[in-house]
C-alpha cells in the first residue's frame, strides 16, 4: 500500500497483536539524518501504532558498516523512545541459519542475530534509496543485521557478500531471514553512487508499506529501476510456495 506522508498512520496487521516481541530494523548505519537514515519520526509513528494493539516488547536493532558501536549514532539520530530496547547487532549472539532454498543463489547459510530469531514480528523500516540503477529498499536493509566480523573483506564491511553477487545474496536473505513487514519512508527519494552518505534528493511525499517483496516491487516501479533480487525471489517461489503474509 502507498500512503501520502501526511495521511500515514501505522495500523498494525492483526498478527502483530499476538506478538510478545516486535523487532524493528531501521537503516541507522551513519550519523546522518533522513534520507540517509530512517527518521525518528516514522519510528515514533510505528511504535505508537504497536502500543495501541499490543503490550509486546519492542526492540530496535542495527549495526554499522565498519563494525563500530552504533549507540553514538542512535544518539546523534535522536533515537530516544520510551520503553523500547535499543540494541547493537555486534553485541548479539549469532546463529548460522540454513538457507531453505534447495537451489540457493549465493550462499547456503547466513549468520543471524538471536534477537531476530527470538522475535515474533519483524519490521524493516528504511528510506527510499537507489544506488546507481539498483534499488536498495526494505530487503537490502536487512544486510545491517549480518555480522561485519564474519563477512568483512579489507575495509568493506560485507565485502564477502558483495563478492558473491549482492542481488543473489538479497534473494537468499529474503528466504533465510524472512521479515513480516517492509516500510519504505519515501517522503524523499535518495539517489547515490559510490558513497551512501552523499547523493541527490527528490521530493516524493509517500510512505510504502507491505510484505517486503511486494513493497520493494512498488518502490522499484516508483524509482523506474529493475531489481534483480526481486526477480530471483519470484523464481525461487516454486521451491517453497508463496511465503507472503496477509497484511
Amino acid at each position: 500500500m502507498i500512503f501520502k506522508t501526511s495521511d500515514f498512520v501505522f495500523t498494525p496487521p492483526p498478527r502483530l497483536s499476538w506478538a510478545r516481541r516486535v523487532l524493528i530494523k531501521p537503516c541507522a548505519g551513519y550519523p546522518l539524518p533522513y534520507p540517509v537514515t530512517t527518521s525518528p519520526e516514522i519510528l515514533n509513528i510505528i511504535i505508537e501504532g504497536i502500543r495501541k494493539v499490543s503490550d509486546a516488547d519492542v526492540i530496535i536493532i542495527d549495526g554499522t558498516p565498519g563494525g563500530e558501536s552504533i549507540y553514538p549514532i542512535y544518539q546523534a539520530l535522536g533515537y530516544s523512545f520510551r520503553h523500547v530496547l535499543m540494541l547493537d547487532v555486534r553485541d548479539s549472539i549469532f546463529l548460522e541459519i540454513e538457507n531453505p532454498l534447495t537451489k540457493f543463489f549465493a550462499t547456503p547459510t547466513f549468520w543471524v542475530p538471536n534477537a531476530v530469531l527470538r522475535s515474533d514480528f519483524l519490521i524493516s523500516v528504511t528510506p527510499f534509496k537507489v544506488c546507481g540503477n539498483r534499488g536498495r529498499f526494505s530487503i537490502a536493509n536487512l544486510l545491517g543485521l549480518l555480522p561485519v566480523s564474519k563477512y568483512r573483506i579489507g575495509e568493506e564491511g560485507w565485502g564477502a557478500l558483495y563478492e558473491l553477487g549482492i542481488e543473489r545474496v538479497l534473494a537468499d536473505l529474503y528466504y533465510t531471514s524472512p521479515f513480516d513487514l517492509g516500510i519504505i519512508e519515501a517522503r524523499q527519494k535518495f539517489f547515490y553512487t559510490d558513497d551512501p552518505r552523499k547523493g541527490r534528493i527528490e521530493e516524493c511525499g509517500k510512505i510504502l508499506i507491505g510484505e517486503p517483496h511486494e513493497v520493494d516491487r512498488e518502490a522499484a516501479q516508483l524509482a523506474r529501476v529493475e531489481c534483480e533480487y526481486l526477480n530471483l525471489i519470484d523464481e525461487a517461489r516454486s521451491q517453497l510456495g508463496d511465503l507472503s503474509i496477509d497484511i
